[in-house]
């Protein structure tokens, strides 16, 4: 006999979560299917992968999540969760070794970091840091509603105090490698920037991707910060409030189908043959996932899977080292004797220019891996020995441009190492003792991070974050404010709006629109 639930969750993902925990705790009967032995998806961590230490196989920096209501609605310290500041959020070593930026959550200590090597572009940072702050203001009420023409306008359009609009429209619609060479003068600051903001993944030339740029400036609001224990115990707490409001969790409980008769939705069919059944459902999945393999295109209206077929979901486009070391990065421009210090606990951005950035998407846009690629190194253990024996480290790499599918006709497996080994010599040029100090490494390539953790074709954002793929556009219009052609079906996560990243906001609007639908008004 199946079992029967108001609302069934595939795929235990941050989002997947936050949409159920939502749910629960406005009474409804919740179940979480995750294929997976452990919860959190793309934020996870192990214990497993390296002996002793604590590994996120996901996503390590919480920062967006921390300007959304989540964390205290769900009241997630009182499931365990502890965050911790990484205070500076970003060191960038220039790379002759003569200086460094120090990026602190107060803007004016920032300022005098930058001043030390360009004092105008301190004044410069200040100005702009006001200036998109106040645009960004607007855009984040804009992400936590579903992005109808009139959430966006009355955000996004008229929600700021510019005294220039139109100039504000005209650098948000511009390219955030144009924006940085135009609003800074010093080519660190400008390549610890660009390379900052490269991580939502369009490259620094790609048109109205300015505010990945303008998007800084919210940093100095939620800083960088991780969970006590690594990145999956945000998701562990998640699970227990779960719990706590009668919702349920089933771990290696990967979904087959998704039943659809006369396009609507009824049930789940795991793949041990268990029918779970539910009256509506929200899928985590990726888009493809949900609509190409769970449901499949002969169960789908005329014409929507030829249009799911068309997202954009590239040819990935970062890899990531997770070491073992027996002591921090000594950078040289930042002498520690491999000890912590500051340059260690935010995100140490190892990008020497933007001509260096741009031959690294050179590479991957003839599909080889790029020969110097951009590295983004992080040592969390510094803030939370947690992490790691007594007297040893973490420390994880990630890097860009690594193209899921090869041009070479080499295959990831023959190649994951050697493009590891070249992205400890990124980081060992800025601090020489890291490649002796390496104990023990776990690889996550392109490939990796599709089988492990469902990223097609290794895209951390599920789809590309381009802008006709954003916003109302994001996976598609008819999907966009979660809601699918599909009566009783929704979707959540990375492939809608506002995207990929520790965010929350997907599952967060999910659950609204879900309760609206189901009780008839917001929550």
């Amino acid at each position: 006999m199946s079992k029967t639930y108001d609302v069934a969750v595939v795929g235990g993902g941050h989002n997947g979560l936050t949409c159920a925990c939502y749910l629960a705790k406005a009474g409804l009967k919740v179940i979480v299917l995750e294929r997976r032995h452990i919860v959190g998806g793309a934020v996870c961590t192990e214990d497993d992968l390296i002996a002793g230490y604590k590994i996120d196989v996901g996503s390590s920096a919480h920062i967006m999540i921390h300007l959304t209501p989540v964390v205290k609605d769900l009241e997630l310290e009182k499931f365990g969760l502890r965050y911790i500041d990484c205070d500076p959020f970003a060191f960038a070593p220039l790379p002759d070794g003569q200086g460094a930026i120090y990026f602190w959550k107060d803007v004016d200590k920032t300022c005098e970091s930058i001043a030390k090597i360009s004092p105008e572009d301190a004044d410069r940072y200040r100005r702009f840091v006001a200036e998109w702050e106040d645009l960004n203001e607007g855009v984040f009420k804009a992400f936590l509603k579903p992005p109808t023409l009139f959430n966006l306008g009355r955000h996004m359009v008229f929600g700021t105090s510019s005294k220039n609009p139109a100039e504000m429209v005209r650098k948000l619609m511009t390219s955030y490698g144009a924006l940085v060479r135009e609003t800074f003068k010093h080519e660190g600051l400008r390549a610890a920037m660009a390379w900052l903001a490269a991580q939502s993944g369009p490259p620094p030339s790609a048109m109205a991707t300015g505010d990945f740029l303008g998007w800084h400036s919210m940093i100095h609001k939620s800083g960088v910060k991780r969970p006590a224990g690594g990145s999956g115990a945000l998701t562990q707490a998640m699970a227990r409030c779960l719990a706590h409001h009668g919702g349920e969790v089933r771990l290696d409980a990967e979904v087959e189908r998704i039943e659809v008769d006369n396009n609507k939705t009824g049930g789940i069919i795991l793949k041990n043959g268990e029918r779970i059944e539910a009256t509506r459902i929200v899928s985590n999945a990726h888009v493809r996932t949900t609509f190409l393999k769970l449901i499949g295109p002969e169960n789908l209206p005329a014409g929507l899977a030829e249009r799911i077929e068309n997202v954009r979901v590239g040819n990935g486009f970062g890899m990531i080292v997770r070491c073992a070391v027996s002591e921090l990065p000594d950078y040289a421009a930042a002498p520690s004797g491999g000890r912590a210090a500051d340059c260690h606990r935010g995100l140490q951005l190892l990008c020497p220019s933007l001509d260096y950035l741009d031959r690294s998407y050179a590479d991957y846009l003839a599909g080889r891996p790029s020969q110097n690629p951009g590295a983004l190194a992080m040592t969390f253990s510094a803030v939370d020995p947690t992490l790691a024996p007594e007297g040893r480290h973490t420390l994880f790499i990630w890097g860009q441009y690594f193209p899921y599918e090869l041009s070479t006709g080499e295959k990831w497996p023959e190649i994951e190492d050697r493009e590891a080994d070249r992205l400890i010599d990124v980081v060992n040029s800025y601090a020489p003792n890291v490649r002796a100090s390496i104990i023990d490494r776990f690889v996550q390539s392109p490939l990796d991070l599709e089988q492990r953790i469902g990223l097609l074709r290794g895209n951390v954002m599920h789809v590309e974050m381009d802008f006709d793929q954003m916003f109302l556009f994001r996976p598609l219009p008819e999907m966009s404010a979660y809601k699918t052609p599909i009566e009783n079906l929704y979707l959540t996560g990375a492939s809608t709006h506002p995207g990929g990243g520790v965010f929350a906001a997907s599952g967060h609007n999910t659950a609204q629109v879900v309760l609206k639908d189901v009780k008839g008004g917001w929550f």
